[in-house]
């Protein structure tokens, strides 16, 4: 059942994913370019970020932003906080990929309590309320009832040349890589999580991934009746940034796989 909150969150993210969708054409066409698309996705990205700001605070003028610190007034909405990126898989649209998407959650005392992932492109709304279900637009949502990981597409990501720790991610990929079915990269944790939900994946796992990027996604593979955590099984995602997730079955034998090839970070990275 959808909730006042994720109406407020839909209408935002649809007005926000047309500016996106309309300069992704234009990002298209630049690639062919000596100047490249840099510039123009930032503006971009900052009009989206800016619409997506003004819907929120317009439907709840007292909720926080992540990251922001609370006036003495704000203090009064019960710590609701907004956490919310503009373009997740920034990567993806500088180049061209139709993979993006816009994810929004709202957390109220600490807990994720409705969610929105947006795919602008295939208009695909991918939605979650807190002990009411997993939906995308109005189909309810079931993760994967795979049970064996040589059956299973796992999606990743990997880190960028100077960013993140390699070795670390070489070990764990080449563990999965081992024993799963398939191995999927497609750049875009928060519309990975919601591909997982939908069952289009069957497991997922991440290092050192921001708030925003993931709080959208933890919830909806939850209300889709999968497993999310990080790697030692805690509920550490929003603070550690590492994500492992997948059915009961499936993130069982994931968190398995990588507790045995993750050395820990790497002494480059300490």
């Amino acid at each position: 059942m959808r909730t006042p909150i994720i109406n407020v969150m839909d209408r935002a993210a649809r007005r926000a994913g047309r500016v996106l969708a309309r300069d992704f054409g234009e990002v298209q066409q630049l690639q062919a370019s000596r100047k490249g698309a840099g510039d123009f996705v930032t503006a971009g990205v900052r009009k989206a970020s800016q619409t997506l700001r003004y819907e929120l605070e317009k439907a709840r003028p007292k909720f926080t932003f992540y990251g922001e610190p609370a006036t003495s007034d704000e203090q009064l909405a019960e710590k609701h906080c907004w956490i919310v990126s503009p373009l997740v898989g920034t990567v993806n649209y500088v180049h061209g990929q139709p993979h993006f998407a816009i994810s929004i959650a709202h957390e109220e005392d600490g807990n994720l309590i409705e969610s929105v992932v947006y795919d602008p492109l295939s208009e695909e709304l991918f939605w979650a309320v807190r002990n009411t279900g997993a939906y995308l637009n109005d189909t309810r949502l079931r993760v994967s009832a795979r049970q064996n990981i040589n059956e299973g597409v796992i999606a990743t990501g990997m880190p960028a040349v100077a960013q993140g720790d390699h070795p670390r991610y070489l070990a764990t990929l080449t563990a999965v890589m081992a024993d799963a079915g398939g191995i999927r990269q497609f750049g875009a944790p928060a519309l990975d999580l919601a591909y997982l939900a939908a069952g289009r994946f069957d497991g997922y796992w991440h290092f050192e991934l921001p708030p925003e990027e993931i709080a959208a996604g933890i919830l909806m593979v939850r209300e889709a009746g999968g497993f999310i955590s990080d790697f030692a099984g805690r509920d550490t995602m929003m603070t550690d940034g590492d994500v492992v997730a997948g059915n009961s079955q499936l993130h069982d034998i994931l968190l398995r796989c990588l507790r045995t090839a993750d050395p820990g970070p790497s002494a480059a990275e300490n």
